[in-house]
């Protein structure tokens, strides 16, 4: 059996980066008789200078990418049909405000010390794309530890403090440098850089591809 190891360099603020990982679940499933894959969640900010109140989403994007409101709206009512395929909820996209991301990526260190970095990222993702809730705010955030069946005290004690900060900002200076400026990046046995949220067939290819340079 092949064992490939995959960084997925992300922010929970990018919906390309849950529609990215759905995909890619998909195309290890259809390797997995094959293939033995470890999945490891780096740290990246879209917005990393993000304070106060929250924006709405499709006025923020705008500005953004010099683009009309209606232009972001149709923008995000196709990846919400997207999402909604790959069986994500993407329900309130269009009603979510930007946010900074930063502790919500210190929470998913955390929760990688209890094998559950996943679910974690997952958990954001629904809560922000599909419930439009605030992944700044420590009650959401600690609602998504409870749903996970991890202890919320534990998870407080993180979020009140300045743990797994430094690897946080670590992360993000060491791919901003590796010239990473968009996400999802999946960096396969830390030697292949496959960029953006590509079809399952595609990664499918990809991971065949580098696979058999390790054979």
């Amino acid at each position: 059996m092949k064992k490939i190891r995959i960084d997925i360099v992300s922010d929970i603020a990018c919906p390309w980066c849950a529609i990215g990982y759905a995909r890619l679940a998909k195309a290890m499933e259809r390797l997995a008789p094959a293939y033995e894959f470890s999945v490891q969640w780096k740290a990246f900010e879209l917005n990393p200078d993000h304070t106060g109140q929250g924006e709405p989403i499709l006025p923020a994007l705008a500005r953004k990418y010099g683009r009309s409101e209606q232009e972001m709206h149709d923008n995000q009512q196709r990846m919400q049909a997207i999402a909604t395929a790959l069986g994500l909820n993407f329900a309130k996209i269009q009603e979510r405000l930007t946010c900074n991301t930063f502790d919500a990526h210190r929470l998913v260190k955390w929760a990688g010390e209890w094998g559950r970095q996943t679910a974690m990222k997952q958990a954001l993702f629904e809560v922000y794309f599909g419930k439009a809730m605030d992944v700044s705010d420590h009650t959401v955030l600690l609602s998504c530890v409870q749903a996970l069946g991890l202890d919320p005290a534990k998870a407080k004690q993180v979020l009140d403090s300045d743990q797994y900060a430094d690897l946080v900002r670590e992360e993000e200076a060491t791919y901003r440098q590796a010239g990473v400026t968009s996400v999802p990046a999946f960096i396969i046995n830390s030697q292949y850089l496959i960029a953006g949220a590509q079809e399952p067939d595609a990664l499918v290819q990809a991971l065949q591809e580098i696979g058999a340079e390790f054979a």
